[in-house]
């Protein structure tokens, strides 16, 4: 029996609110990525724009429902710019693009990745200073921004971080104090060594959190 063409239109908009729409924008987004890269040794071939989601695509993850979890780019030979598509990608529970070539700023936007997990950034040429958003990122337990070109101090927003047991921001050019409060109590000093300008523990009321900037 044919379907009433109202009830075919409420199953086409039904069909439109499911997860594979969700992971369409999110293709769209890695794809959007994709444009601001130098992909030398073609990592990143199969990212296709035109299949239904990026879930069959190498080195990207998605969860049962069809989302976007996981970006593992890490020691690919890539280089360019994180763009702020990477913002879109909701889901993402894990964002590993360590040891390429990536340079320009870590977009503010990555603040808004509130399932992340793991973020690694480290062994690229990044630079500008650690975006004060990553404190919106409360599930958050590895951040590794070492090796790069950062500057700045180290924002004193992320002691807010509940979950954070893995702080690496060595070799870069940080400066000011070292935070002591929250998860910062127990990262060793290993994680800051190499950068000329940061100074120690932060000494609390006798210093400027900003001191040394």
């Amino acid at each position: 029996m044919a379907l009433h063409p109202l009830l075919s239109l409420l199953l086409l908009i039904a069909a439109g609110t499911s997860p594979s729409l969700a992971t369409n924008s999110e293709g769209e987004a890695l794809h959007s990525f994709r444009t601001h890269l130098s992909d030398p040794t073609n990592v990143l071939q199969s990212w296709d724009p035109t299949l239904v989601n990026p879930c069959t695509w190498f080195h990207v993850t998605c969860d049962n429902q069809n989302r976007v979890i996981r970006l593992d780019l890490g020691t690919s030979n890539i280089s360019g710019s994180l763009g702020p598509e990477l913002g879109r990608l909701k889901h993402l529970q894990y964002l590993e693009l360590y040891r390429n070539n990536f340079d320009g700023k870590i977009p503010e936007v990555l603040g808004n990745l509130e399932n992340l997990v793991s973020l690694d950034l480290f062994g690229n040429r990044l630079e500008g200073e650690i975006p004060k958003s990553f404190a919106k990122l409360k599930k958050l337990r590895f951040l590794r921004l070492n090796n790069n070109r950062l500057t700045g101090s180290i924002p004193k927003e992320l002691t807010t971080l509940p979950n954070l047991i893995v702080f690496d921001v060595s070799n870069n050019d940080l400066c000011g104090t070292i935070p002591i409060d929250g998860p910062f109590a127990h990262f060793p000093l290993q994680s800051y060594e190499n950068n000329k300008k940061l100074n120690g523990p932060e000494l609390q009321g006798l210093a400027p959190y900003d001191c040394g900037c």
